[in-house]
């Protein structure tokens, strides 16, 4: 999950330990595991304390932090895109036969890839 190696990150670039960033945030070390295994999902409240004491937007720790265009009834609009997504994104440039049929018939392309991997 994007939100816990983005906390587990940005909790070690600050120097901090689990057991330091749970008695920040008020909760126990093995909540702050759980947010950055995925296992466990911080409070509103917790994930706002998070944004504040790791210094970063809500949009990164989401992994919404890169801009891109979206076609929304032919009308653009600005969205964003995860770092992780991006990343595939690039994959799929260095692969150009395959980025060019899905990019041509992406569903069926996608679930033929998909039944392959089962």
């Amino acid at each position: 999950m994007i939100i816990g190696s983005r906390i587990k990150e940005k909790r070690i670039q600050k120097g901090l330990s689990q057991e330091e960033l749970g008695k920040i945030l008020n909760v126990s070390k093995v909540s702050v595991c759980g947010y950055e295994s995925g296992t466990r999902t911080p409070t509103l409240k917790t994930f706002l304390q998070l944004v504040d004491v790791l210094e970063v937007t809500p949009d990164y720790l989401l992994g919404r932090d890169r801009k891109i265009l979206g076609e929304d009834d032919n009308v653009y609009t600005g969205r964003k895109i995860s770092n992780a997504d991006l990343k595939i994104l690039r994959e799929l440039k260095n692969k150009p036969t395959l980025y060019n049929k899905i990019y041509e018939d992406s569903k069926r392309t996608i679930e033929l890839i998909s039944r392959k991997i089962k």
